[in-house]
């Protein structure tokens, strides 16, 4: 009988930690995927651009946005959505969205984000003082227009003036484009190089001040906050209740566990307090009674975690290509983020916290379960064991 309940309970125990662990996985996944297309949506924690970011901004805007309180640092770029690429054969035309950036605080910024880190060096190479319009100029381009440019040297117009360009890396993500076509240069060689766009971080700016500060310096400028743009993507109500059920089914998942340990502890109770006063009865101290019971406990609630755990990661592995985690993260905002390439994984605290909470609770009731039982004569502790 006590081998059917153990079997059942460790049954238990494993549904409900898999349980949590997808139902964590899944939500851990959702808000990894909001992140990021927040952060593709913006550039940085802060975009500050004129209309359709082709109007150079005022002079003074950047310097404003420094002063205000968590900005940590302000990158200015210039972006050309209209530049063309010419032909070298046909003469046919293609467009491109060229950007102008001071390689070294623009690399700072990929690195920091995540969108296409490179080395300031790629747009000006080691023993050349900087880009110089009329020379050719290193460029970084995504994997689509690089295919289309090829290694030789190509010629691109834009309103920002003529160049000639090299691609000297690739890049799939950019902050200042992250969804498009793009080219990066060195501002320095563009016959045009105000900026049209401000990329700011900082991770706990003052919304408020930063809109009155950019008000203050120009007018017609707008201000996206990457943390409002987080916000935005859960408002939708399928994503809010796919959300709710995911939340439930992990506490759910979690809530189980502790109760099948519990009861799997308590049922086993008696038995235990039985034991523990016949040892008494042959000189066993309190100390040692206490510890017998705690790695009496152990065995059973750290099969349970480690099965929940590989249970759990099986599970994420097997169900992931059957999750659209981009539909159900993004569903209110199609067509206006760019795609993030969102994919169900393994979360690592979704497997651990459970799992770690089931063994420390087993050694808590096992200690508790001591305590209690010392309290009590051996007689008693005996004949209720004899009773039963």
């Amino acid at each position: 009988m006590r081998c059917g309940a153990t079997s059942s309970s460790l049954l238990a125990l494993l549904l409900a930690l898999t349980t949590a662990a997808f139902g964590g996985s899944v939500l851990a996944g959702v808000s990894d995927a909001r992140d990021r297309a927040a952060l593709l949506a913006t550039g940085a924690d802060a975009r500050i651009a004129g209309p359709g970011e082709v109007t150079p901004l005022p002079a003074g805007v950047a310097g404003a946005v420094r002063k205000v309180s968590g900005v940590r640092g302000v990158t200015a770029v210039r972006i050309e959505r209209t530049a063309e690429l010419t032909s070298g054969g046909a003469g046919a035309k293609g467009g491109l969205t060229l950007i102008g950036v001071d390689p070294a605080s623009y690399a700072r910024l990929a690195r920091q984000t995540g969108l296409g880190a490179f080395s300031a060096d790629v747009l000006t190479p080691k023993g050349t003082e900087g880009a110089g319009t009329g020379s050719v100029l290193n460029a970084v381009a995504s994997p689509g227009l690089a295919e289309r440019l090829g290694r030789a040297p190509r010629r691109i117009t834009s309103l920002a003036g003529d160049i000639t360009v090299r691609i000297a890396a690739v890049r799939s993500r950019t902050p200042a484009a992250p969804g498009a076509d793009f080219l990066l240069v060195d501002a320095a060689g563009l016959e045009h190089s105000d900026p049209t766009t401000l990329l700011a971080t900082g991770a706990a700016l003052d919304a408020p001040a930063l809109r009155t500060a950019v008000r203050g310096a120009g007018k017609g400028l707008s201000v996206t906050l990457r943390d409002e743009q987080r916000v935005a993507l859960s408002d939708a109500p399928l994503q809010a209740g796919a959300e709710r059920i995911y939340t439930t089914a992990a506490l759910a998942g979690a809530g189980y566990a502790v109760l099948a340990l519990l009861l799997s502890l308590l049922q086993s109770a008696p038995e235990r307090a039985a034991l523990l006063a016949r040892l008494r009865t042959k000189g066993l101290t309190p100390r040692q009674g206490r510890r017998l019971l705690s790695l009496d406990a152990l065995p059973q609630a750290l099969l349970s975690a480690s099965g929940g755990m590989l249970a759990g990661w099986a599970t994420v592995r097997l169900l992931a290509p059957g999750i659209d985690l981009e539909r159900l993260a993004l569903a209110g905002a199609a067509g206006r983020v760019p795609v993030v390439g969102a994919s169900l994984r393994t979360d690592v605290w979704s497997l651990l916290l459970p799992a770690a909470g089931t063994v420390l609770l087993a050694w808590a009731v096992a200690v508790a379960q001591a305590w209690w039982a010392g309290r009590r004569t051996s007689i008693t502790e005996l004949r209720t064991g004899g009773m039963r």
